[in-house]
């Protein structure tokens, strides 16, 4: 089987769920060639596990500052001839699938020459009743026609009574001594001198903050360092908690780590306020909607983290995209659902009848 897979550039998340799905995808033995659209090929990191001749094209995103989407900047800033054009230079004769993690290139390439297409990632979830917040008519029309896909395996930390699976997340190795004074930050879409101003009065904390610095530099309590996936996942398992944008991946990674977690979400992007949403409601995590000094205050000296463990999505994917029969996710979602505990109650997590879902959140609070 040959595959194509488009992998959304714009956040580092895509990115590593694309990882951890193609150490599986070589042990099975699946030929997959990729595509990453969203933003400049000079500003990927840590590519190698990709091979050399993965494609980089403009696609579509997102405008934004201080912590914000931008309408404006995001509609000048994708050329939609471009895109156009993109879609339309592939060609997928050689290919039996395509595979897009919320990649509109290879999502519409595969619709007009209409070849099977599965979506992968957090988004497709949103098809679902999962927590939402901010979302409007725009919103919903993005997500249903940003990247579509013929079969779709929407990811979440809860399955919220619907087809969806667990997230995949590449856990790096645990067991090592943990820095209760060191809190790692990692906010994206936030100005650098904001996210100073923020942490400097605590210091009694040390706080690793992840950027595109070109080079590591340290002052008081802060220490920034370069973007690095090698570095961050070392300060990741030594870290007491996490500090981020409201983003899917990285928050995935924590709260199987057992890390405490405190959001602020992108403002305007209903998928990141939505998913500050479930993590509160879930006990998961804390959210502030602006950088927030009493916030942070009450999330260092009070909240307690609760440790997800999903099994290896990642693994069962791959092998059920290898079998070829793609018409019933939800069997998969079944399966693995049945293995998710939490180890507060070290029990599994169970489906929840459809008229209590509004406490479905709630579940494993006590």
């Amino acid at each position: 089987m040959k595959i194509l897979y488009g992998v959304q550039g714009t956040g580092n998340g895509h990115v590593t769920r694309a990882r951890a799905l193609n150490k599986h995808f070589k042990r099975i033995g699946l030929n997959v060639d990729f595509l990453f659209s969203g933003r400049d090929r000079r500003k990927y990191f840590d590519m190698e596990e990709f091979g050399p001749d993965w494609q980089c094209m403009h696609g579509l995103t997102f405008s934004y500052s201080g912590g914000r989407i931008r309408v404006f900047g995001t509609l000048i800033g994708n050329r939609i001839r471009t895109f156009i054009d993109e879609v339309k230079s592939i060609d997928l004769t050689a290919y039996d699938l395509v595979l897009t993690d919320f990649e509109p290139v290879t999502a519409w390439a595969a619709r007009q020459q209409k070849k099977p297409c599965i979506g992968i990632g957090h988004q497709y979830a949103f098809r679902y009743p999962v927590p939402k917040s901010g979302n409007n008519i725009v919103s919903e029309l993005l997500m249903r026609f940003f990247a579509p896909a013929t079969y779709r395996l929407g990811l979440h930390w809860h399955h919220f009574n619907s087809p969806i699976l667990p997230p995949i997340a590449e856990i790096p190795p645990q067991g090592q001594h943990i820095d209760r004074d060191k809190i790692v930050v990692y906010l994206g879409f936030e100005e650098i001198e904001d996210i100073v101003q923020l942490v400097e009065p605590f210091q009694s904390w040390l706080f690793v903050v992840y950027g595109p610095f070109t080079d590591y530099e340290s002052f008081s309590n802060i220490q920034l360092k370069p973007l690095s996936r090698e570095g961050f996942c070392r300060d990741l398992t030594t870290c007491n908690g996490v500090i981020s944008n409201a983003g899917f991946e990285l928050a995935s990674e924590a709260i199987q780590l057992g890390k405490k977690l405190l959001v602020k979400p992108l403002m305007g992007q209903m998928e990141q306020l939505s998913n500050a949403k479930a993590l509160e409601l879930l006990g998961l995590g804390m959210t502030m909607d602006t950088l927030d000094r009493d916030t942070l205050r009450e999330w260092l000296s009070g909240f307690e983290p609760r440790q997800m463990i999903y099994p290896d999505v990642a693994a069962a994917i791959a092998e059920w995209i290898s079998k070829g029969d793609w018409s019933k996710p939800e069997n998969l979602a079944s399966t693995l659902w049945e293995q998710v505990t939490t180890p507060i109650s070290n029990q599994p997590i169970t489906p929840t009848p459809p008229d209590t879902r509004e406490n479905i959140v709630r579940l494993e609070r006590a």
